[in-house]
Protein backbone atom coordinates (compact mmCIF):
# COMPACT_ATOMS: atom_id res chain seq x y z
CA UNK A 1 0.00 0.00 0.00
CA UNK A 2 0.95 3.77 -0.36
CA UNK A 3 -0.24 7.13 0.24
CA UNK A 4 -1.12 9.76 -2.45
CA UNK A 5 -0.51 13.19 -2.24
CA UNK A 6 -4.28 13.70 -1.56
CA UNK A 7 -4.27 11.40 1.29
CA UNK A 8 -5.74 8.57 0.05
CA UNK A 9 -4.36 4.79 0.29
CA UNK A 10 -4.16 2.39 -2.89
CA UNK A 11 -3.19 -0.60 -2.75
CA UNK A 12 -0.15 -1.17 -5.05
CA UNK A 13 -0.20 -4.10 -7.81
CA UNK A 14 2.70 -6.21 -7.97
CA UNK A 15 5.21 -5.90 -11.37
CA UNK A 16 5.10 -8.78 -13.33
CA UNK A 17 8.59 -10.57 -13.54
CA UNK A 18 9.87 -11.40 -16.69
CA UNK A 19 10.98 -14.86 -16.02
CA UNK A 20 13.63 -16.19 -19.62
CA UNK A 21 12.27 -19.26 -21.39
CA UNK A 22 15.41 -21.01 -21.00
CA UNK A 23 14.95 -20.43 -17.01
CA UNK A 24 11.66 -21.20 -16.70
CA UNK A 25 11.90 -24.72 -19.25
CA UNK A 26 14.93 -25.00 -16.91
CA UNK A 27 12.93 -24.64 -13.08
CA UNK A 28 9.92 -26.98 -14.86
CA UNK A 29 12.27 -29.89 -15.39
CA UNK A 30 14.42 -29.65 -12.25
CA UNK A 31 10.84 -29.74 -10.44
CA UNK A 32 9.18 -32.68 -12.89
CA UNK A 33 12.80 -34.83 -12.47
CA UNK A 34 12.55 -35.01 -8.48
CA UNK A 35 8.99 -35.97 -8.46
CA UNK A 36 9.48 -38.93 -11.16
CA UNK A 37 12.24 -41.25 -11.41
CA UNK A 38 12.55 -44.02 -14.56
CA UNK A 39 11.34 -47.35 -13.75
CA UNK A 40 12.63 -48.82 -16.84
CA UNK A 41 15.20 -51.85 -15.91
CA UNK A 42 18.00 -53.62 -18.05
CA UNK A 43 20.56 -55.82 -17.31
CA UNK A 44 22.69 -53.98 -19.88
CA UNK A 45 21.90 -50.74 -18.05
CA UNK A 46 25.28 -51.63 -15.69
CA UNK A 47 27.11 -52.29 -18.85
CA UNK A 48 26.34 -49.24 -20.96
CA UNK A 49 28.99 -46.63 -21.77
CA UNK A 50 28.76 -42.72 -22.47
CA UNK A 51 28.30 -42.07 -25.65
CA UNK A 52 29.27 -38.81 -27.90
CA UNK A 53 26.96 -36.11 -28.36
CA UNK A 54 26.85 -37.02 -32.32
CA UNK A 55 25.72 -40.41 -31.52
CA UNK A 56 23.25 -39.61 -29.40
CA UNK A 57 21.57 -36.90 -31.53
CA UNK A 58 21.71 -39.78 -34.09
CA UNK A 59 19.58 -42.37 -32.10
CA UNK A 60 17.24 -39.83 -30.85
CA UNK A 61 16.68 -38.64 -34.98
CA UNK A 62 13.58 -39.38 -36.70
CA UNK A 63 15.05 -42.41 -39.00
CA UNK A 64 15.00 -42.81 -42.83
CA UNK A 65 12.05 -43.81 -44.63
CA UNK A 66 12.24 -47.56 -44.38
CA UNK A 67 12.48 -47.78 -48.30
CA UNK A 68 16.07 -45.88 -48.33
CA UNK A 69 18.55 -47.94 -50.49
CA UNK A 70 20.99 -48.18 -46.88
CA UNK A 71 18.61 -50.73 -45.91
CA UNK A 72 18.57 -53.60 -48.34
CA UNK A 73 20.03 -56.77 -48.28
CA UNK A 74 22.59 -57.32 -51.82
CA UNK A 75 21.19 -59.76 -54.38
CA UNK A 76 25.08 -59.77 -55.49
CA UNK A 77 26.59 -60.40 -52.05
CA UNK A 78 24.62 -62.98 -50.96
CA UNK A 79 25.01 -67.34 -50.26
CA UNK A 80 22.80 -68.77 -52.75
CA UNK A 81 21.34 -70.50 -49.61
CA UNK A 82 19.69 -67.20 -48.66
CA UNK A 83 16.35 -65.69 -49.79
CA UNK A 84 16.00 -62.22 -50.34
CA UNK A 85 12.41 -60.55 -49.57
CA UNK A 86 10.41 -58.27 -52.74
CA UNK A 87 12.05 -55.15 -50.81
CA UNK A 88 15.57 -56.59 -50.14
CA UNK A 89 15.05 -55.89 -46.54
CA UNK A 90 15.38 -59.08 -45.23
CA UNK A 91 16.65 -62.53 -46.25
CA UNK A 92 15.99 -66.21 -45.20
CA UNK A 93 18.14 -68.77 -44.73
CA UNK A 94 17.44 -72.17 -46.84
CA UNK A 95 17.25 -75.32 -44.52
CA UNK A 96 20.43 -76.65 -45.77
CA UNK A 97 22.33 -79.10 -44.29
CA UNK A 98 26.32 -78.17 -43.17
CA UNK A 99 26.80 -75.27 -44.71
CA UNK A 100 27.45 -71.65 -43.33
CA UNK A 101 25.96 -68.73 -45.17
CA UNK A 102 26.43 -65.05 -45.57
CA UNK A 103 25.24 -61.85 -47.37
CA UNK A 104 25.99 -58.09 -46.86
CA UNK A 105 24.09 -54.86 -47.42
CA UNK A 106 23.62 -53.79 -50.81
CA UNK A 107 25.23 -50.26 -49.93
CA UNK A 108 28.46 -49.62 -48.32
CA UNK A 109 29.99 -46.72 -46.09
CA UNK A 110 33.75 -45.55 -46.26
CA UNK A 111 32.78 -42.13 -43.89
CA UNK A 112 30.78 -40.21 -41.21
CA UNK A 113 28.86 -41.85 -38.36
CA UNK A 114 25.98 -44.63 -39.44
CA UNK A 115 23.29 -46.46 -37.39
CA UNK A 116 21.74 -49.53 -38.75
CA UNK A 117 19.13 -51.83 -36.96
CA UNK A 118 18.86 -55.58 -37.18
CA UNK A 119 16.18 -57.78 -35.91
CA UNK A 120 16.98 -61.27 -35.83
CA UNK A 121 14.93 -63.46 -33.42
CA UNK A 122 16.92 -65.33 -31.03
CA UNK A 123 15.17 -68.33 -31.72
CA UNK A 124 15.76 -68.05 -35.36
CA UNK A 125 19.85 -68.09 -34.52
CA UNK A 126 20.91 -71.14 -33.39
CA UNK A 127 25.11 -71.92 -33.26
CA UNK A 128 27.56 -69.26 -34.90
CA UNK A 129 25.11 -66.38 -35.76
CA UNK A 130 27.30 -63.58 -36.17
CA UNK A 131 26.44 -59.67 -37.01
CA UNK A 132 29.27 -57.21 -37.91
CA UNK A 133 31.05 -55.22 -40.86
CA UNK A 134 33.03 -56.69 -43.88
CA UNK A 135 34.83 -55.58 -46.88
CA UNK A 136 33.87 -56.92 -50.59
CA UNK A 137 35.64 -59.85 -50.36
CA UNK A 138 34.56 -61.55 -46.88
CA UNK A 139 33.51 -65.07 -47.74
CA UNK A 140 29.45 -65.56 -47.83
CA UNK A 141 29.86 -69.29 -48.04
CA UNK A 142 31.44 -72.22 -46.57
CA UNK A 143 31.22 -76.17 -46.10
CA UNK A 144 30.30 -76.67 -42.30
CA UNK A 145 29.22 -74.53 -38.95
CA UNK A 146 31.39 -71.90 -38.99
CA UNK A 147 31.54 -67.80 -38.67
CA UNK A 148 32.14 -66.09 -41.80
CA UNK A 149 31.59 -62.46 -40.53
CA UNK A 150 35.14 -62.26 -39.10
CA UNK A 151 36.86 -65.37 -40.59
CA UNK A 152 39.45 -63.43 -41.96
CA UNK A 153 41.38 -59.96 -42.30
CA UNK A 154 38.40 -58.23 -43.78
CA UNK A 155 35.72 -59.03 -41.61
CA UNK A 156 34.57 -58.46 -38.03
CA UNK A 157 31.63 -59.99 -36.16
CA UNK A 158 29.92 -60.42 -32.61
CA UNK A 159 28.73 -64.18 -32.63
CA UNK A 160 25.39 -63.96 -30.48
CA UNK A 161 25.13 -66.78 -29.20
CA UNK A 162 28.62 -66.65 -27.47
CA UNK A 163 28.82 -62.89 -26.97
CA UNK A 164 32.14 -63.82 -29.24
CA UNK A 165 34.33 -61.08 -31.03
CA UNK A 166 35.68 -62.64 -34.32
CA UNK A 167 38.62 -61.10 -36.56
CA UNK A 168 40.96 -62.88 -39.04
CA UNK A 169 39.47 -66.43 -37.25
CA UNK A 170 40.74 -65.87 -34.12
CA UNK A 171 38.22 -64.70 -30.71
CA UNK A 172 38.93 -61.61 -29.74
CA UNK A 173 37.38 -61.71 -26.69
CA UNK A 174 33.41 -61.32 -25.32
CA UNK A 175 31.31 -58.53 -25.74
CA UNK A 176 29.86 -56.81 -23.82
CA UNK A 177 32.39 -56.32 -21.41
CA UNK A 178 31.32 -58.04 -18.12
CA UNK A 179 31.68 -56.01 -14.98
CA UNK A 180 29.93 -55.36 -11.38
CA UNK A 181 26.47 -54.89 -11.08
CA UNK A 182 23.63 -54.02 -9.25
CA UNK A 183 20.98 -57.12 -8.23
CA UNK A 184 18.06 -55.40 -9.60
CA UNK A 185 15.19 -57.20 -10.99
CA UNK A 186 16.55 -57.11 -14.13
CA UNK A 187 19.31 -59.23 -12.98
CA UNK A 188 16.93 -61.47 -11.16
CA UNK A 189 15.30 -62.12 -14.61
CA UNK A 190 19.05 -62.67 -16.20
CA UNK A 191 19.55 -65.63 -13.87
CA UNK A 192 17.83 -67.83 -10.81
CA UNK A 193 21.05 -67.22 -8.90
CA UNK A 194 20.56 -63.79 -8.14
CA UNK A 195 17.08 -64.03 -6.42
CA UNK A 196 18.16 -63.91 -3.28
CA UNK A 197 20.62 -61.60 -2.95
CA UNK A 198 20.66 -58.35 -1.04
CA UNK A 199 20.89 -54.67 -2.95
CA UNK A 200 24.39 -55.13 -3.34
CA UNK A 201 26.71 -55.32 -6.41
CA UNK A 202 28.17 -58.89 -7.32
CA UNK A 203 30.03 -60.33 -10.10
CA UNK A 204 28.43 -61.19 -13.61
CA UNK A 205 28.27 -65.15 -14.10
CA UNK A 206 30.03 -66.64 -17.03
CA UNK A 207 27.06 -67.53 -19.32
CA UNK A 208 26.76 -65.42 -22.15
CA UNK A 209 24.12 -62.56 -22.16
CA UNK A 210 20.83 -63.23 -24.25
CA UNK A 211 20.67 -60.54 -26.80
CA UNK A 212 17.20 -59.26 -27.64
CA UNK A 213 15.88 -59.82 -30.69
CA UNK A 214 16.67 -55.72 -32.12
CA UNK A 215 20.55 -54.80 -31.78
CA UNK A 216 21.19 -51.82 -33.39
CA UNK A 217 24.46 -51.45 -34.69
CA UNK A 218 26.65 -48.70 -34.78
CA UNK A 219 29.73 -48.17 -37.62
CA UNK A 220 31.87 -44.91 -37.03
CA UNK A 221 34.13 -45.13 -40.21
CA UNK A 222 36.05 -41.72 -39.15
CA UNK A 223 37.10 -42.89 -35.80
CA UNK A 224 37.24 -47.03 -36.88
CA UNK A 225 35.44 -48.06 -34.18
CA UNK A 226 32.81 -50.56 -34.51
CA UNK A 227 29.79 -50.90 -31.32
CA UNK A 228 26.60 -51.73 -31.25
CA UNK A 229 23.17 -51.04 -29.10
CA UNK A 230 20.67 -53.43 -26.78
CA UNK A 231 17.66 -52.01 -24.59
CA UNK A 232 18.45 -48.41 -25.73
CA UNK A 233 21.97 -48.91 -23.89
CA UNK A 234 25.71 -48.61 -25.70
CA UNK A 235 27.76 -50.89 -24.66
CA UNK A 236 30.88 -50.00 -25.86
CA UNK A 237 33.13 -50.39 -28.41
CA UNK A 238 33.72 -53.94 -29.50
CA UNK A 239 36.21 -52.96 -32.80
CA UNK A 240 38.63 -50.48 -33.33
CA UNK A 241 41.45 -49.83 -35.52
CA UNK A 242 39.24 -50.61 -38.45
CA UNK A 243 40.59 -49.35 -41.39
CA UNK A 244 39.39 -46.04 -42.50
CA UNK A 245 38.63 -44.68 -46.21
CA UNK A 246 37.68 -48.10 -47.35
CA UNK A 247 34.29 -49.48 -48.13
CA UNK A 248 32.75 -51.62 -45.39
CA UNK A 249 29.25 -53.02 -45.28
CA UNK A 250 27.18 -54.30 -42.94
CA UNK A 251 27.25 -58.14 -42.72
CA UNK A 252 25.77 -61.33 -41.02
CA UNK A 253 26.23 -65.21 -41.10
CA UNK A 254 24.51 -67.56 -40.16
CA UNK A 255 23.79 -71.93 -39.74
CA UNK A 256 20.42 -72.16 -39.11
CA UNK A 257 17.75 -72.96 -41.21
CA UNK A 258 14.40 -70.56 -41.49
CA UNK A 259 16.80 -67.65 -39.77
CA UNK A 260 14.96 -64.55 -40.91
CA UNK A 261 17.18 -61.07 -40.45
CA UNK A 262 15.68 -57.76 -41.26
CA UNK A 263 17.93 -54.66 -41.58
CA UNK A 264 16.95 -51.13 -41.48
CA UNK A 265 19.60 -47.91 -41.85
CA UNK A 266 18.40 -45.57 -38.98
CA UNK A 267 20.85 -42.84 -39.89
CA UNK A 268 23.99 -41.20 -39.84
CA UNK A 269 26.42 -38.18 -39.58
CA UNK A 270 29.16 -36.65 -40.92
CA UNK A 271 31.91 -35.18 -38.91
CA UNK A 272 30.34 -32.02 -38.31
CA UNK A 273 29.19 -31.49 -34.88
CA UNK A 274 25.70 -31.66 -33.85
CA UNK A 275 23.79 -28.37 -34.27
CA UNK A 276 22.97 -26.10 -31.36
CA UNK A 277 19.03 -27.25 -31.74
CA UNK A 278 19.61 -31.07 -31.63
CA UNK A 279 21.35 -30.58 -28.60
CA UNK A 280 19.24 -28.33 -27.05
CA UNK A 281 16.34 -31.16 -27.29
CA UNK A 282 18.58 -33.85 -26.47
CA UNK A 283 18.89 -32.41 -22.98
CA UNK A 284 15.45 -31.92 -22.50
CA UNK A 285 14.53 -35.70 -23.76
CA UNK A 286 17.43 -36.36 -21.15
CA UNK A 287 15.92 -34.68 -18.36
CA UNK A 288 11.80 -36.20 -19.39
CA UNK A 289 13.80 -39.66 -19.06
CA UNK A 290 12.53 -42.53 -20.92
CA UNK A 291 8.69 -42.44 -18.89
CA UNK A 292 7.77 -39.05 -19.76
CA UNK A 293 8.31 -38.52 -23.42
CA UNK A 294 4.90 -38.49 -24.07
CA UNK A 295 4.50 -35.32 -21.98
CA UNK A 296 6.01 -32.64 -24.25
CA UNK A 297 3.07 -30.87 -24.85
CA UNK A 298 3.13 -30.15 -21.02
CA UNK A 299 6.78 -27.93 -21.00
CA UNK A 300 6.47 -24.37 -21.03
CA UNK A 301 7.85 -23.59 -24.88
CA UNK A 302 6.05 -22.57 -27.68
CA UNK A 303 4.14 -25.10 -29.95
CA UNK A 304 6.41 -25.11 -32.73
CA UNK A 305 9.01 -26.16 -30.35
CA UNK A 306 7.26 -28.76 -29.01
CA UNK A 307 6.30 -30.06 -32.41
CA UNK A 308 10.27 -30.05 -32.91
CA UNK A 309 10.74 -31.95 -29.73
CA UNK A 310 7.91 -34.33 -30.85
CA UNK A 311 9.30 -34.95 -34.36
CA UNK A 312 12.79 -35.74 -33.08
CA UNK A 313 11.87 -38.30 -30.55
Amino acid sequence: MRRTAHGRTEVSTPTKQFIPMGLSLSTWLHRRTQKHSSSYSSVFCSLAVPTSSRLKVILKSSPVPPGDSRSRWSSVHCSPHFLLSASKDEVTRLPVELSSDGVRAEKWVKDGLHVWEVRWKPKHRGSHAVLGVSRQNCPLQASGYNVLVGADSQSWGWELQSNQLWHDRQSRGTYPEKRRICCTKAAENFSSQFSQCSPSTLEVPDAPFPIPERIVMVLDADAGTLGFVVDNHFLGVAFKNLPRGVELFPAVSSVRGGACIRLRYLNGATRNPPALMALCGLLIHHHLGLQRQNQVDKLPLPPALQCYLLSSH
